[in-house]
């Protein structure tokens, strides 16, 4: 097949990328880089001529809420448009598990809007929601990390890698659309303070963690807000043995 991949030059943009070449597809890397720009639409139309499949991994520099909506769904919208005339017959979106259960600031309404106008449009389509990856929880303590402390909420969560990710984003996007597929997650429970705990040590990071709600994951998040539904896909790469090559 001749798949694009939206976001291609990302982490889990290259990772779809290489699963796909494994499975001997024709791969099309729609990135900046690649002469494709999806908030101008420049560069769309060549890049999916003679296309039969598109993923879309893309994700937003910006985080103000109104400016994310803007961005996912600009690029939602040229997206789905150049897949339209281009006869496109498979569009699928990587999304988020439990999204639609919870607000959860800017990134997560911008990706309910991707799912919206994917759902509502004109390309057959399958939303492909995945666990957050494992770097996640050391991630967000480095935003608000100070003199050697930082804030995370206690979040849980059934964390996953993304090469197992892009394994499935790479499996679903050769067979048929089949709208919202299963929630895609890791092989245990997590609590976001003891990942990002383990995270620094096995990175010889030093750092002090707050536990604590903010207007970033507020309360409304606690409890299995954004643990899987029972018919979850479970990928096979534990926390623990990602966290063995951290040294």
């Amino acid at each position: 097949m001749r798949i694009a991949v939206a976001g291609a030059t990302g982490n889990i943009g290259t990772l779809t990328v290489a699963a796909l070449e494994r499975a001997d597809h024709d791969i099309v890397r729609v990135s900046r880089s690649s002469g494709v720009d999806l908030l101008t639409g420049e560069g769309l139309d060549a890049a999916l001529a003679g296309a039969d499949a598109v993923v879309d991994v893309t994700n937003s520099p910006a985080t103000e809420r109104a400016e994310t909506l803007a961005f996912f769904g600009t690029t939602t919208r040229n997206l789905l448009a150049a897949e339209e005339r281009a006869g496109v017959r498979h569009h699928v979106l990587l999304s988020i598990v439990g999204i639609d259960r919870v607000d959860g600031g800017a990134h997560y309404a911008g990706k309910r809007e991707q799912q919206r106008l994917v759902m509502a449009g004109p390309v057959p389509w399958t939303i492909v929601p995945a666990a957050q990856f494992h770097d996640f929880a050391a991630m967000v303590a480095s935003w608000s990390e100070h003199d050697g402390v930082a804030e995370i909420a206690p979040l849980l969560v059934r964390p996953i890698a993304p090469a197992d990710v892009a394994d499935v984003l790479a499996e679903v996007v050769a067979g048929e659309p089949r709208g919202r597929y299963v929630d895609v997650v890791g092989p245990d429970p997590q609590d976001l303070v003891d990942m990002a705990r383990r995270t620094n040590e096995a990175r010889g990071h030093r750092v002090r963690l707050v536990p604590t709600w903010s207007s970033l994951f507020g309360p409304e998040m606690a409890g299995d807000v954004l643990l899987p539904g029972e018919d979850a896909r479970v990928a096979p790469t534990t926390f623990e043995a990602w966290l063995a090559e951290q040294g």
